[in-house]
């Protein structure tokens, strides 16, 4: 189940039209009761920052870093796409929060596919109604397909500590992967209780040693985004969020490597004798 696997979340996949072959193409991920959870993100660090990631940092930035859920396409990129690409992503967000009944600033929005195109925002603000309206604890992994570009298997992953909590995710990628991410879309759900900074810091190092550090051609992508959502359903537990979101992105990481486009084999590099992380890396 994916990022469902988590207590107090559900999704949802659906086809809305976007893409050409009739394949999904839009996913939610949200709390079961839509309301605004604690939330963090890690982005591209790409000059070229994609309207949705700049509408997400906004948003986080806004409500002190609390989302309700999260509203996502393929297919369409929403990159090069000026002003009316910023007003289609705070569209997204604003049509999902009406769904939900909550602000905008309290959904967060992802877009991968083809760069330099205008989304076709009427196909997706008719079906996002439709999307959030299906979304379901079982969900995870039509979610998971509705996200897939070039990706020829969905992405999913789910850590778990007995007794402690449990950290699921949903991810895209294939190509254009580089050190400090990827062209790649990870949602990622946690039921340990952790404040909004504690959830950045858990995502931040989770991250690092696991998307900042996969590598297949070179070219770091404009839409790269990481979020994580707690339900707080159970107890804060600092070591074992770090541990679980750690393992999860690496899962992810890895199986990205495994299906990268046009890849026949996946070479890890051990490093030894180094001081630490920051040499080794270098």
């Amino acid at each position: 189940m994916s990022v469902t696997a988590v207590e107090g979340f559900v999704a949802a996949g659906i086809a809305a039209g976007i893409k050409e072959s009739g394949a999904a193409d839009l996913a939610y991920v949200g709390t079961v009761d839509g309301e605004p959870v604690a939330a963090a993100g890690v982005f591209t660090r790409n000059q070229m920052t994609a309207a949705p990631v700049v509408v997400c940092r906004e948003h986080l930035a806004a409500t002190g870093g609390r989302s309700a859920g999260v509203i996502l396409n393929s297919g369409n990129a929403n990159a090069a796409t000026g002003a009316q690409g910023l007003s289609a992503a705070r569209q997204m967000c604003a049509t999902t929060a009406d769904a939900l009944g909550v602000s905008p600033e309290s959904v967060l929005v992802c877009s991968t596919g083809l760069i330099g195109y205008q989304l076709p925002l009427d196909v997706i603000c008719t079906a996002i109604p439709s999307v959030v309206a299906a979304a379901s604890a079982s969900g995870g992994d039509a979610a998971a397909g509705a996200i897939m570009t070039t990706d020829t298997v969905p992405k999913t992953t789910v850590q778990s500590a007995d007794g402690i909590g449990t950290v699921g995710g949903i991810a895209k990628g294939a190509a254009m992967l580089e050190p400090d991410m990827a062209t790649m879309l990870a949602v990622l759900s946690t039921d340990i209780a952790a404040e909004p900074h504690a959830l950045t810091d858990a995502l931040q190092r989770g991250v690092a040693n696991s998307f900042n550090t996969l590598t297949v051609d070179g070219a770091e992508s404009t839409t790269d985004t990481v979020l994580l959502l707690s339900s707080g359903r159970r107890p804060a537990a600092p070591d074992a969020l770090d541990d679980l979101v750690a393992a999860a992105c690496r899962d992810l990481a890895v199986q990205m490597a495994d299906d990268a486009e046009g890849s026949t084999k996946t070479v890890f590099v051990r490093v030894v004798r180094a001081h630490d992380d920051a040499e080794a890396a270098h």
